[in-house]
């Protein structure tokens, strides 16, 4: 083989081991952000259903001041996040606004009741839960009935459940996508020191001792490619805490380290893993496949 085609050899190889950390580095930005959101999944759950408002309707007889009593008794129970007294003149303005000016006219004393706005603690937000939530405080002389929307509970909670599968799989693909990535690499890189491997196999040289050096070199690969990724991770959460302050409110940024454990290891495993199969299947090559 020609200096010439030897030069043009080990320039494709830098440039794939060029494209292959980029590549990777992309592969675990999405993997970080996917980990990120995967890791939260339970934070956001209970953000949405600590917001889920429960409506206590009071009975039409009870005054502003026995339901402002019940209100500081709803306040102690255990199972109670935070509580809103709403008098009957402000039901009255947010049923104007939703019903028109003139709804009240056709009544002779006003419908609305004194009401409590309830928002419970995330684990008591649940079918089985709410359920016993509703039974107790029904059981009280002042409340007629409980409001709140059921099927929405069981909504979030499929859909949060097979939002984190398909991030799962997502995750799996884009893995399996870096795998192939660096297989290539590998393989390009070893076909231009096959000669030197078989070399090596004739004077005895165990695959262990082959695969070292190419090991190495994916290991710093994975490294590099990880660190590159979580930088990109960072500088992404740093442009959306300035444009989406409250989406801080739901994620735990404390997680993030969790999510870069994550990110390298995925860098570590594809990188090692996928250079282990590649050296060992082209170390099984024999003499008449070096020249294929």
């Amino acid at each position: 083989m020609s200096k010439t085609e030897n030069r043009i050899i080990r320039k494709r190889i830098a440039n794939a081991y060029i494209s292959s950390v980029v590549s990777i580095s992309l592969v675990l930005f999405l993997v970080g952000i996917g980990s990120l959101l995967l890791v939260n999944t339970g934070t956001v759950s209970d953000y949405f259903k600590e917001n889920m408002a429960v409506s206590v309707l009071m009975k039409p007889e009870v005054g502003e001041d026995e339901a402002l009593g019940f209100k500081s008794l709803v306040d102690s129970l255990p199972f109670v996040r935070a509580t809103e007294y709403i008098s009957r003149e402000q039901g009255e303005r947010e049923m104007k606004q939703m019903l028109g000016e003139d709804f009240l006219d056709v009544f002779e004393t006003s419908p609305i009741p004194v009401s409590l706005n309830l928002t419970l603690k995330a684990e008591h937000v649940s079918p089985d839960s709410l359920a016993a939530v509703e039974k107790l405080l029904t059981e009280y002389p002042q409340v007629d009935e409980l409001v709140y929307q059921s099927s929405l509970v069981e909504t979030l909670n499929s859909n949060l459940s097979r939002i984190s599968s398909v991030i799962a799989v997502f995750i799996a693909l884009l893995m399996f996508i870096s795998f192939v990535l660096i297989n290539n690499t590998m393989r390009l890189s070893f076909y231009d020191k096959r000669f030197t491997v078989h070399t090596m196999k004739l004077v005895g040289a165990t695959r262990s001792f082959i695969r070292a050096p190419f090991l190495v070199k994916a290991l710093f690969m994975g490294l590099f490619a990880s660190m590159l990724a979580i930088l990109m991770l960072v500088l992404s959460l740093f442009v959306v805490k300035a444009e989406f302050a409250q989406l801080f409110s739901i994620f735990r940024v404390d997680l993030l380290l969790l999510v870069m454990g994550i990110v390298i290891a995925a860098g570590l495993v594809i990188c090692l893993a996928s250079t282990y199969v590649a050296v060992n299947r082209l170390v099984s090559l024999g003499k008449d496949e070096l020249y294929g």
